[in-house]
């Protein structure tokens, strides 16, 4: 990686390569093959963020290789995702890893200063939808927002929401949260002037059906500005939040 580098900057020096070519040529991501993965070392440069690494499915020593290969290559922040406590466990003794056992998140390195347009709200329909929230919450925190969470104010009781308008209508955008019928994206885009990120949960009984009952109620808002990710997805709702929060920057 580094020799690919000098050559592009030394090709920029020379001026046998202009500046939006050398851009182009670095944002061509080279990546480390370490056999069972092929660990991405540019994306960082491409889309601002690094590779974030998904727990479930991988070994510890798979995890302990990938964390190695991105420390090497100069990255000192790392997400990684859906790790049970048994792999978190063995994985604090090699790395100086922060592991939040509700969200199933470890992180390497600390989060930066929050800066963006604003707060992103985190919201749950009842407190069964934490460890989704978390994944939400922790995810948008270690990239870089600030994070305001409230916690179990769902629709069968709409006076707990309300009590939050001053937040809700403060933030820049609201992830909504729920199971059962998924109900909450609709109230939430239809009280706030910002992005709402509709996140359907698996809690809920039988006709939930693991959580495609919230999924459809979702995906039928009739609140405009509710867009929605899948199932139990909190990682991907932190981190579209996120990147909706410092879009301002490139303007």
């Amino acid at each position: 990686m580094n020799t690919d580098t000098r050559r592009i900057l030394e090709q920029l020096r020379d001026g046998t390569l202009s500046v939006d070519e050398a851009l182009l040529e670095l944002k061509k991501a080279p990546f480390a093959d370490i056999g069972y993965a092929k660990v991405d070392l540019h994306r960082k440069l491409r889309q601002g963020v690094a590779e974030v690494i998904y727990g479930a499915g991988k070994t510890v020593e798979q995890i302990s290789g990938i964390l190695e290969t991105m420390q090497k290559t100069g990255q000192e922040r790392v997400l990684i995702t859906r790790l049970d406590e048994e792999k978190a466990e063995s994985l604090i003794g090699r790395f100086p890893l922060h592991y939040n056992a509700t969200a199933r998140i470890a992180t390497l390195g600390e989060a930066p200063t929050p800066d963006g347009i604003g707060p992103i709200v985190v919201a749950t329909g009842g407190t069964s939808d934490m460890s989704v929230a978390e994944e939400a919450a922790l995810t948008a925190e270690f990239l870089g927002s600030r994070v305001v969470r409230l916690y179990d104010v769902g629709v069968a009781g709409l006076h707990r929401v309300l009590s939050h308008l001053d937040e809700l209508m403060g933030a820049s955008v609201v992830i909504a949260i729920a199971g059962m019928e998924g109900a909450m994206a609709s109230v939430l885009g239809g009280l706030v002037d910002c992005p709402v990120i509709a996140v359907p949960t698996s809690v809920g009984y039988g006709a939930s059906f693991h959580g495609v009952s919230a999924l459809l109620s979702m995906l039928n808002s009739c609140a405009s500005g509710v867009s929605v990710v899948n199932i139990d997805n909190g990682f991907g709702a932190g981190f579209l939040a996120n990147r909706i929060n410092h879009m301002e920057a490139k303007r």
